[in-house]
């Protein structure tokens, strides 16, 4: 369960990411955006999908609550506790809705937006090669013959 908290605190927190922005996201926008993602990786019924983006659209209204509160000055220790447990319950919510090879996507889907999305590291290759995908650790590693950004090899 710690995993998921991680991995919500990092997709949910684009509010805190978008509240420096000029303009906050509502929870509908954030809720859609969500939900698009999802349904790219996750294939949900339409009962599935109501009851989820439910779930999803009460947590982003609690979380852009705690982002004003926060811009205010006014939150404490106290209201992040209720809001990772708030994160916690509405992924195992939305895991109780989901069944079987459903979950496992579900689980990737988060994973992904832990790293990031689906993105590629660019190399230049001839058109008839791919590009290579790095994902996981892989992708944060350095070549051998690399000098680190302090310097210090």
């Amino acid at each position: 369960m710690k995993r998921y908290t991680l991995i919500l605190s990092m997709i949910f927190g684009t509010v805190f990411f978008a509240a420096a922005q000029p303009k906050t996201p509502t929870a509908t926008e954030l809720t859609n955006k969500n939900m698009d993602a999802m349904d790219k990786k996750v294939k949900m019924n339409p009962t599935q999908r109501n009851i989820i983006y439910n779930y999803t659209m009460d947590m982003y209204k609690e979380q852009l609550e705690l982002t004003k509160k926060q811009q205010a000055g006014g939150f404490n220790d106290d209201d992040i506790a209720r809001f990772y447990k708030r994160q916690n319950q509405t992924t195992a919510n939305i895991r109780n809705i989901l069944k079987g090879d459903q979950q496992t996507d579900y689980d990737n889907f988060l994973e992904e937006q832990l790293r990031g999305g689906n993105k590629k590291k660019k190399k230049k290759h001839s058109k008839d090669e791919e590009e290579e995908v790095v994902t996981g650790i892989s992708g944060l590693k350095l070549p051998a013959n690399a000098i680190p950004p302090n310097g210090n090899p």
